[in-house]
């Protein structure tokens, strides 16, 4: 499953790639987030391995991400596994000037395989673009307050 969206965001790109770096301002676009803890590599560099922590109500889920292509200003791709599914996600910046970006996101589901989350993808695929959707423009909403 593969879907894609794109914002334009009201703040130069150099002021955005700090934000979307800034491992402290997750928590501020991204419900449940708790911690973000580097297990291997250097933080922000391709092939770093980080364990990604989150909170749904009483539910925990951590996420393993692993970054495969920092080419920032341009782009940023990394690989999220979870013990039920695997995703990439590519995030690309395109200035449109000094004030304004294009902040495209690309996600792909390579791998489902927990019953429930494959009859969702199945019968609701929109659920998975949607809370997707959701975390950008919370990243929109808060990069523009700053």
């Amino acid at each position: 499953m593969k879907f894609k969206g794109s914002l334009n965001i009201h703040q130069s790109r150099e002021k955005l790639i700090t934000i979307f770096m800034d491992v402290s301002s997750l928590k501020e676009h991204q419900d449940g987030f708790v911690k973000k803890e580097l297990q291997s590599g250097n933080a922000g560099e391709n092939g770093a391995i980080s364990k990604m922590y989150y909170k749904h109500g009483k539910r925990d889920m951590i996420l393993t991400e692993t970054i495969l292509n920092n080419n920032l200003p341009l782009s940023f791709e990394a690989h999220y596994h979870h013990k039920h599914m695997d995703n990439t996600m590519k995030y690309t910046f395109v200035k449109i000037d000094d004030h304004q970006t294009r902040y495209d996101y690309e996600c792909e589901y390579t791998r489902i395989d927990w019953v429930l989350p494959k009859l969702m993808a199945l019968v609701f695929p929109s659920m998975y673009k949607k809370q997707a959707g959701k975390w950008m423009k919370q990243f929109k909403e808060f990069a523009e307050k700053q």
